[in-house]
């Protein structure tokens, strides 16, 4: 099931998909951009190209940018809530679609989704030079609740 704001479409990766995604074995109507995936989102990929049932809500996303249909990032969280009902998260675009509010919107959608479907917190963590991804979380309504070594460390109840 594909979730959809005004501009971008979070699609599940399947196992399936998970596979062509690191062989970029490329279909007619999947468009991804040349740059799409980054290397950090291969080995998750491969993860994910291995279970058998993967978790059907909590599991890795296309990022998909309505405009051009074009598939240009990604968004994962790492797994289903935990017994006190936080979940992390990760995402990425590709440069060009970067600075639009895509990601903003994505990462809401996919916080929505995850309350939606139990979570009571969720939480990630960014480089600390790396500002836009801050800002992105900060839109999100999360708030920075620690900082090691070069990571900045964000959550936000759900």
């Amino acid at each position: 099931m594909s979730l959809r704001s005004a501009r971008v479409a979070l699609e599940p990766i399947s196992p399936e998909l998970a596979r062509r995604i690191v062989a970029r074995d490329e279909h007619p109507g999947d468009d991804w951009h040349p740059e799409y995936p980054f290397a950090d989102e291969l080995d998750p990929l491969r993860s994910l190209a291995e279970r058998a049932n993967p978790d059907p809500d909590f599991t890795m996303y296309l990022i998909r940018r309505l405009a051009d249909h074009q598939a240009v990032g990604g968004f994962g969280f790492f797994g289903p809530p935990d017994e006190r009902g936080r979940v992390e998260f990760g995402y990425g675009l590709v440069p060009d679609a970067r600075g639009e509010g895509l990601a903003t919107e994505a990462v809401a959608l996919a916080l929505e989704h995850a309350r939606n479907h139990g979570a009571t917190l969720a939480a990630a963590d960014t480089d600390r030079h790396n500002r836009a991804s801050q800002r992105v979380l900060v839109k999100c309504g999360l708030a920075e609740v620690g900082r090691r070594d070069a990571l900045v460390f964000y959550e936000r109840d759900l």
